[in-house]
């Protein structure tokens, strides 16, 4: 159950970057717009979304392999402990 846990928030990483991405997209522009110069509004608002969205999804991935190699170092140590029996 664990597993099908990660997986699915894994998956659901590239919608969150895909969020990041289209919102400071849209508040970019609507702020450029506010003060003349919406294609700057997006430029900058993409920028930060992808940022954002990157530093996220690394963050996620990185606890998610660390999650991994506990998970892997416990399990190797009880096979262990039940070999030496």
């Amino acid at each position: 159950m664990k597993e099908r846990r990660t997986s699915t928030r894994l998956a659901g990483l590239g919608f969150e970057l895909a969020g990041a991405v289209a919102g400071f997209t849209f508040v970019g522009y609507w702020i450029g717009k506010y003060y003349g110069n919406p294609a700057l509004g997006l430029l900058i608002g993409s920028l930060l979304g992808l940022v954002g969205g990157m530093y996220n999804l690394f963050r996620a991935t990185l606890a998610s392999q660390r999650g991994s190699a506990e998970r892997g170092r416990k399990s190797d140590s009880k096979s262990d402990s039940n070999s030496d029996a």
